[in-house]
């Protein structure tokens, strides 16, 4: 099988998945990016060749920029059409969407734009870049992908152009281009995690009605967080302590059947009162890509699932004032 061949099943293969995934909320929008971009990551990873020739460098790069830009416009394209060409369009305006999901919303964008900035620095490093140009050309790609979001959003007479969703891309972008640009490192990572809730039985539609739709709209079971690394931050280099153990901290939301406030019934359903609670989450983690393994295939497959928190053992504080302790939490 030849590598357009390839290329081709894997866009109708992606193709098929966002058409089922289908939504109108935004991070299933954000989940679709970060979806495409992290298989092309690890195509790149397979097929572009280690080579320090300056000519198949210059290869490399101009298959993987071409590559970017005929994904930016594809995977723009067909985000329009799947999510605002049935919807009315207006002139562009703003939406103060700040207060909703008690900012998980907005972590997640954080958490969007450091993730695709990483594979994008990670794919031009691959192809031959220096460190300086891939962290100024691939570090900003997150920020690119969904400031485009934003104005289709601000074209759209059901959403609007959120500044609030700006500021969370830049620190998303601004936490991975500093990191690298201080230390050449990411001693601080953006994690996801995700467990069941019981809140999408009152409101399907909105929060999901399966477990691949929960995992990207309902924000009471999605926790975002910041993965320290106790080696690279902490000690010295001679230390024998294992450079892949790290120390988490999460930020969640429960009690959310509703974006700003929630809803006394849905449907003709009565939905029980909840209350909107900020939960903040200490645990250890692991930090996949310091793991040491020889294997190419293995550590290009614990790289791709990096951005997941481990299930571990978690101290919660909510805003209630209230701790618990858990022995494994998701």
């Amino acid at each position: 099988m030849t590598n357009n061949q390839r290329r081709k099943i894997m866009a109708k293969y992606f193709i098929n998945k966002l058409m089922k995934m289908r939504c109108d909320i935004r991070s299933s929008k954000i989940a679709a990016i970060i979806l495409i971009l992290t298989s092309l990551n690890a195509f790149s990873q397979n097929n572009l060749v280690q080579n320090d020739s300056i000519e198949k460098i210059n290869r490399n790069v101009g298959i993987l920029i071409g590559t970017e830009a005929a994904l930016y416009a594809g995977s723009m394209s067909g985000l329009y059409y799947l999510w605002y060409a049935d919807y009315p369009q207006s002139s562009f305006h703003f939406y103060n969407d700040n207060g909703e999901w008690l900012q998980m919303d907005k972590v997640g964008h954080s958490t969007a734009a450091y993730h695709v900035g990483l594979m994008g620095y990670e794919a031009l490093r691959l192809a031959g870049c220096d460190e300086k140009r891939s962290l100024l050309y691939g570090g900003p790609l997150g920020f690119v992908f969904l400031t485009t979001v934003e104005v289709f959003d601000g074209l759209s007479d059901g959403w609007g152009f959120s500044w609030g969703d700006i500021a969370a891309n830049a620190f998303g972008t601004g936490l991975f281009m500093g990191q690298q640009a201080l230390w050449h490192e990411q001693r601080i990572s953006m994690k996801y995690s995700y467990h069941n809730s019981e809140f999408p039985q009152y409101r399907p539609d909105l929060l999901g009605s399966n477990l691949p739709e929960r995992m990207l709209k309902d924000y009471n079971g999605q926790t975002i967080w910041l993965s320290f690394n106790i080696k690279s931050l902490f000690l010295n280099k001679e230390s024998k302590f294992p450079s892949w153990i790290n120390l988490a901290l999460g930020y969640s939301g429960e009690g959310m059947t509703g974006a700003f406030y929630n809803v006394n019934q849905h449907n003709g359903v009565d939905i029980p009162y909840y209350d909107r609670t900020r939960q903040f989450i200490l645990s250890p983690d692991i930090d996949l890509t310091r793991i040491p393994v020889d294997n190419k295939f293995l550590k290009t497959t614990l790289k791709v699932l990096s951005f997941i928190k481990i299930p571990m053992p978690a101290l919660m504080y909510d805003s209630n004032g209230a701790f618990s302790w858990h022995w494994l939490y998701f």
